[in-house]
């Protein structure tokens, strides 16, 4: 990209010069509109303005605003966007095709960088606005924003829906049970028979969908043959690690055990000293899965059962030494994954 533009012989003033050429586009993102704000001059600050509809008969028209205002090339744009849930997927797919570099901002760390400058009202316009500059901001060499294969985006499809039928028959089984302590008519219990076994039938319809998904592609199946050689993965855990590490980019096994809120927070306050929990950040009906796969592996995983038992013997509680060890049993699943070998017992 450079040498379209110059003959430059030095690495590091190529960098600054990419740098200069390149354009700041901040766009947040809500249900029914963008706001974008590019970022005309690094000095000054200035900037410029403009909402579309979140749609995608209006991506065009975007595409249009900002190759006309910047007067750049899409490969000289960077955009910069928060992930909120599924309203911003449409959008970044388009905007890749179309050339441009996409910098997925760190919710959590683009909070800290508004405050830090001093951005004190939050309206979607200066949202924008702080996005702008947060790119501007970002290193030439961050991780930027790719696409995911389209197996994998498949895949997320149906794990999404397998996970939202089992809250719906999770709300079922909770409204049911309140039936059967309260006066409520036959007819309402019928009722929530019948859809609890229509949830459960298309439940397993979509677990049926996913496994033969995954056996249709290759490296996804070889994933998953890794992680149940593991003792303590079954079906429903490696199902969702599959996933997981097909559609996460994961550099190492702490990363993992972050983001599914399993490293130990230190909580003190008073005369109580010394307490940890998990920080249970991240998808918690992940993480529940893991405590039951982890419950198994502490009676069965040689590994996990000696560092459990260690912990107990140390005066740890059961509850704290059964955080340990989802802790280590992902961490092994990302080894295994990463290493590309089946899950061998660790001599003790």
């Amino acid at each position: 990209m450079v040498s379209k533009h110059s003959d430059c012989s030095d690495d590091a003033a190529c960098t600054r010069e990419v740098a200069e050429m390149r354009k700041s586009i901040g766009i947040d993102v809500s249900k029914e509109k963008l706001d974008l704000c590019w970022l005309r001059d690094r000095q000054t600050r200035k900037k410029k303005s403009k909402v579309f509809k979140n749609q995608r008969a209006s991506f065009a028209q975007l595409v249009t605003w900002v190759l006309s205002n910047t007067g750049a090339e899409p490969q000289d744009i960077q955009i910069t966007l928060e992930a909120t849930g599924v309203y911003h997927e449409a959008l970044v797919y388009y905007l890749h095709e179309q050339g441009f570099t996409i910098f997925m901002a760190n919710p959590g760390k683009a909070k800290k960088y508004a405050e830090s400058i001093g951005l004190t009202h939050k309206t979607d316009k200066s949202d924008a606005a702080m996005l702008s500059y947060y790119g501007e901001e970002q290193p030439q060499d961050i991780r930027l924003w790719q696409p995911e294969a389209p197996e994998v985006r498949e895949l997320k499809s149906l794990m999404r829906r397998l996970s939202a039928l089992e809250k719906d028959r999770q709300r079922e089984h909770n409204r049911l049970e309140s039936c059967e302590i309260s006066d409520t008519s036959d007819r309402v219990r019928q009722s929530l028979h019948e859809m609890i076994t229509v949830i459960e039938v298309e439940i397993e319809k979509l677990k049926q969908n996913i496994d033969e998904h995954i056996d249709r592609h290759p490296p996804l199946k070889k994933n998953r043959q890794l992680l149940e050689s593991i003792k303590g993965i079954g079906e429903v855990m490696s199902r969702e690690l599959t996933y997981l590490f097909a559609a996460k980019r994961f550099k190492t096994a702490k990363q993992v055990a972050a983001y599914m809120g399993l490293i130990p927070k230190m909580k003190e306050s008073g005369k109580v000293k010394g307490y940890t929990a998990l920080s249970k950040t991240g998808p918690s009906h992940l993480r529940a899965k893991l405590y039951m796969a982890a419950v198994t592996a502490k009676q069965h995983n040689p590994d996990i059962r000696r560092q459990y038992e260690r912990l107990l013997a140390a005066g740890k509680t059961k509850m704290s030494a059964l955080g340990a060890a989802m802790r280590k049993l992902v961490q092994v699943c990302f080894g295994v994954v990463k290493n590309q070998s089946e899950f061998q017992v660790q001599t003790a």
